[in-house]
């Protein structure tokens, strides 16, 4: 194997692909990128067993072959070479070792056989369908705060990607909750779509898709079956498996008979959350609001460290309401509002809250309670 690479090319790919990689692997193999020299590039792929993540860079191939070899250490060492080094990778006959130099810097890395490198396959994938690459970022970075980080429940480890139908419209839906908070996005179903399986896109699989799609500009191919997901892009795929368990029905927990309604400006109103949170100590840092005729006071406490109001205007025609929220969550949530205003809809200080973006109605957000 004898390949020439720019460092810039190289560096981004494995930017890519060593994120997959953990770090503390009980199988060697696992450690290692595959680097598949061929006529015209190279192509470099990694894997957990979850997860794999294909991406192929342009190189001035002599000698094509494949082998593998540490993902981080390689990573560390093109990430310090200096800016437009031409990178030159050279594997002896048996693959025991790759020889990497640029400029006056050389390295030699251990490898392991690339017969060894586990191939998770997708299997077939009979759903399949393409969304715009800003709207897919706009489906992730509106519902994955939500996602629960609790083990115990893993079915809510995850982003839930489904059709359903709304008022005669076929719509695809995103949802996310931890159970404290909830994020429900929707769009129309892309051709293709129709039939697909309710499937939850794991939590590390939906970080590493944010990633690796923040700068394209291309659409992004989807194939879903019941057990695998993947992701096609650029010059990059992304499979993974599905999270093997049930979501619970979102539906109950949005509340319809909620009657109270506050219009504020978003930017305003996290600004007053994030000042008064300051004073609360504990982890929550509950916040409490306290509605009255277009006003509204935000109050913390905290034993050790004193109280803190703060009063804002706001559009409410209403009786007079206290509700207390984990603060953290709050801002969470207005930070997803793109719009100016923000929207609460409450029913009591004990019952959920529907918060929306005053401007885009296809994204709902549904946060608990709790008592201040």
């Amino acid at each position: 194997m004898k390949l020439t690479i720019e460092r810039a090319a190289l560096l981004k790919a494995l930017a890519h692909v060593q994120s997959v990689v953990e770090r503390r692997n009980t199988i060697p193999i696992l450690s290692n990128v595959l680097l598949d020299a061929a006529n015209g590039g190279l192509r470099l792929n990694a894997t957990d067993m979850d997860i794999a993540i294909e991406e192929q860079v342009g190189a001035e191939v002599e000698q094509p072959a494949a082998t593998t070899t540490p993902a981080h250490t390689l990573y560390d060492i093109v990430r310090k070479l200096p800016d437009g080094a031409q990178v030159s990778m050279e594997a002896a006959g048996d693959g025991g070792q790759i020889v990497l130099r640029a400029g006056r810097a050389q390295f030699t890395l251990a490898c392991l056989p690339k017969d060894d490198f586990p191939v998770m396959s997708a299997g077939d994938l009979p759903h399949q369908f393409s969304l715009p690459a800003a709207e897919l970022r706009n489906l992730v970075d509106r519902t994955r705060f939500a996602i629960s980080t609790e083990e115990t429940r893993y079915y809510l480890n995850g982003i839930y990607l489904h059709a359903t139908e709304v008022e005669g419209t076929k719509t695809l839906r995103a949802v996310a909750t931890d159970g404290h908070r909830l994020a429900r996005v929707e769009m129309p179903l892309p051709d293709g779509a129709d039939g697909m399986p309710g499937v939850i896109v794991p939590r590390k699989a939906v970080a590493e898709l944010r990633k690796l799609v923040e700068d394209t500009t291309d659409p992004v191919g989807i194939s879903l079956s019941d057990t695998r997901i993947r992701f096609a892009f650029d010059d990059v795929v992304l499979t993974s498996k599905l999270i093997d368990g049930t979501f619970p029905d979102y539906e109950r927990v949005i509340p319809a008979g909620n009657d109270k309604v506050m219009d504020v400006d978003a930017a305003s109103f996290a600004q007053a959350v994030d000042r008064v949170s300051t004073i609360s100590t504990d982890k929550s840092r509950a916040v409490k609001l306290s509605l009255g005729n277009n006003t509204l006071v935000l109050t913390a406490n905290s034993p050790e460290s004193g109280t803190a109001t703060e009063e804002i205007e706001v559009s409410y025609q209403g009786d007079a309401i206290e509700i207390g929220f984990n603060s953290r969550y709050l801002l969470d949530i207005t930070q997803q509002i793109e719009g100016d205003g923000a929207k609460f809809i409450m029913a009591d200080g004990a019952s959920p809250t529907i918060v929306q973006d005053g401007s885009d109605a296809t994204a709902l957000y549904v946060l608990m309670p709790m008592r201040v």
